[in-house]
């Protein structure tokens, strides 16, 4: 994957400073750094690789299989909607038609200006609140699309959830 531009690894080399430097750190300083970067970028992976001396195929592999790390940029909130089958029979599709329709992207996308990243998920396990739309950190249950520009404090209805 190649990147657009080089990132600066100042925060990496922080971070790298405080784990020992061996396979056992891999997913701390993995999350670290996601959590530094919003992403994993491929320079800095690169780096985590050399210095806790793991091959580079293998942080690869926990850096795609972990659906908590992404290696493209992500936007400063991430949108996720639950399509389980739950949420799907309960309105989940229209929640995905409606932020596509606000924010121009298609799943797995972020707005230009890197306010948001869309997504959906498979299953959120919370199905009694059905759909499901997680914004950020928070949790919209028995959400509706009318109400979705709200949740994104886009103007529109947010109440009580």
């Amino acid at each position: 994957m190649k990147e657009t531009c080089p990132v600066e690894t100042e925060q990496a080399d922080a971070i790298l400073e405080g784990y020992p430097h061996a396979e056992a750190s891999l997913i701390q300083v993995l999350q670290d750094v996601h959590r530094a970067y919003n992403y994993l970028p491929c320079d800095v992976v690169v780096k985590v690789a050399e210095t806790l001396g793991v091959p580079l195929a293998k942080v690869f592999s926990v850096a795609t299989f972990y659906k908590a790390f992404s290696l493209k940029p992500q936007g400063d909130t991430i949108i996720r909607v639950c399509m389980g089958t739950a949420c799907h029979i309960r309105g989940g599709g229209a929640l995905v038609d409606e932020v596509e329709r606000l924010l121009h992207v298609a799943p797995d996308e972020t707005t230009p200006d890197m306010k948001f990243t869309r997504n959906t998920v498979n299953c959120v396990g919370a199905c009694a609140m059905a759909p499901v739309m997680i914004v950020g950190e928070k949790y919209r249950g028995n959400a509706r699309a009318v109400r979705v520009g709200g949740y994104l404090e886009l103007g529109g209805d947010d109440d009580a959830n």
